[in-house]
This record gives structure tokens, sequence and C-alpha cells, in this order.
């Protein structure tokens, strides 16, 4: 049996008193088509979202997804536009991920480099190297068979649904139950200690960078093609939204501990925020210090208990 930990019954109770308020006071919040465009929306921000929180809970960061996500989503436009079929611009957009993932992970794992330091260079210089090359313009005239996968357009979100379902159970079994996602969890736990019982924690490391780069070309993929034209600007921001949904869901900056149910909710509670504000008739411009606000509580609740536990451990070893 899957276990529940406190962070996340906590958010959990939040989104479920949250729309106990919208059921009350707004219940065109729950329209089929309100809740089919708030999960479109967030579907983007879960998927890099999952690859964030593996690179968190090995104790890195990576601010370039955003980056990544522009990168991948006018690649896939182009490809598409040259006659590529959609299925292989799909898989090229999230080839292309993981190999600009894994130039961030051999940079940090391999030569040592922060990541905050690493992601924050290839960030600017892939926004920037973008610009440089699109001149601003966005993708356009993408063929009829790109938008919505070709699909109809009330049946994309069904299978939007069903592919983030697999990968949110695929990776949570992995994590949970195989060496692979174990040692994720022990190098970020102690990376000493992995390193000395045999783990290749470089490797570990620069694996998770990889797989965050596959999630960010696929996320990218699958919100472009609810358009008929990609921005070269898309994705920005999105580094903050997929750390915070994953801090709020449990993920510890430190390392270690994280889960993606966690993150899960996280994405859940701080997507339903901007829209909850409009219906119940709130400024928008509220969001993001709700968001913050959140963010917040969830960095102190962890300090507290971190010194609780600290304290604790002190008192139970006794004097010296």
């Amino acid at each position: 049996m899957m276990k529940i930990h406190t962070r996340e019954f906590s958010v959990a109770a939040a989104i479920v008193a949250l729309g106990l308020v919208l059921a009350v006071v707004a219940p065109g919040y729950f329209s089929a088509a309100n809740l089919s465009d708030l999960f479109l929306a967030n579907l983007p921000v879960l998927l890099v979202a999952i690859g964030m929180t593996l690179v968190i809970v090995t104790g890195e960061i990576d601010i370039s997804v955003g980056s990544m996500f522009a990168i991948c989503s006018v690649a896939a436009g182009i490809l598409a536009k040259s006659g590529m079929p959609v299925w292989l611009a799909a898989a090229s957009a999230c080839v292309l991920g993981a190999m600009l993932g894994s130039v961030d992970g051999a940079l940090v794992a391999y030569v040592g480099i922060p990541s905050i330091v690493v992601t924050l260079a290839t960030m600017v210089a892939l926004r920037d190297g973008l610009r440089w090359w699109t001149e601003g313009a966005w993708v356009q005239d993408l063929p009829p068979g790109f938008q919505w996968f070709g699909l109809p357009q009330a049946a994309y979100p069904l299978v939007a649904c069903a592919s983030v379902v697999f990968l949110q159970a695929t990776t949570a079994w992995v994590m949970r139950n195989l060496a692979g996602g174990r040692a994720v969890y022990a190098t970020g736990s102690n990376e000493e200690a992995a390193r000395l019982v045999g783990l290749n924690t470089a490797r570990v490391k620069c694996a998770v960078f990889v797989v965050a780069g596959a999630l960010t070309g696929l996320a990218a993929l699958l919100n472009s093609v609810r358009f008929n034209q990609i921005p070269s600007n898309a994705g920005l921001g999105l580094e903050m939204k997929v750390i915070a949904a994953a801090v709020v869901g449990g993920a510890a900056i430190r390392g270690g501990e994280g889960s993606l149910m966690g993150t899960l909710l996280g994405v859940v509670l701080l997507g339903a925020i901007g829209p909850a504000l409009t219906f119940l008739g709130v400024s928008v411009y509220w969001e993001r210090a709700l968001q913050g606000a959140i963010i917040l509580a969830a960095v102190a609740i962890d300090a507290v208990r971190e010194r609780r536990a600290f304290h604790a451990a002190v008192a139970a070893a006794g004097p010296a």
C-alpha cells in the first residue's frame, strides 16, 4: 500500500477545501469545459515537474527547462512543416530534450559545476540563441495533421490524460520498486555514502537530467499540438512553476525527499489558484502572491520539522 506522507495529506486537504469553497460560491468552476481547459493548461507543468522532482531528489536543480521547452516546441513545429510525420516529430522533440538535458547533466555530474550555475547559463544561452535564430518569429502554417495529432479536438484531452497517467504511474512505480529509483533517493540523501556502497552517483545525476529533458520535450510537443502556431517565447516562467509544484508537494531542496504524488498535488493546487480567483471575483494579481505564500509556508514547515528532528536526535543521544 502506498504511504501517504504528511505533506501530501496537507496539500490534498488544501485542494479539497478550495474545491468546497468553489462548489458553494462558484459552481461554474467545475464545468466540463473549464476542467478540460485547466487540465490542458497544466499538462506541460505536470510532465516537466515529474522530471524536476527526480532532479531535486538528487539534491540538484534545473532552471533551464523553460528554455528547453521553447526550443523543443519550435523544433517540433519546424520538423512537422518540413513534411516529417507527426509521430517522428514527437520522437525528435523528446530526443532533443534528452540531448539538452544530457549537456546539463554531464557538466554537473562529471565536471562538478553546481547545477544552479550550469542551468542558469544554459537557460540564458538557449533562450537568447533561439531568439536570435528565429528573430522572434513564430512557427506558422503548420500542417493540418499536427494540431491535436490529427485527432478530433474532443478526443485529444482523453489521449493526453491517458499518456500522463501512464507516465506518472510508471515513474512512481520505478522510484518505489526498482534499484534505479532507490539510487536516486540514495544519491540525494547522502551522496558520499551512496558512492561508498558502490553507486555511480555521477551517472545517477546525469540520468535524471536526461529524463527531465526528455519529459520537457514531450511536454513541449503535447502543448504545441493544441495550437495552429508556435510562439518562439514558449515556456517563459515554466521553471518556477515546476520547482514550486515539486517543493509544495514535499520535495526537499537539499535532496533525498520527494514523491511524484506530492508533485501531482502541488501542480493541482498551484494550477487551480489563478482560475479560482477569477471565478471568485478576486483580482488575478493576487495569484502570484498566494502561490508565493504557499511555497514559503511549505519551506518553513520543512525547516521547522528538520529542526525538531535534529533536537530530538540530540536528546535521544544523551550526554557524551
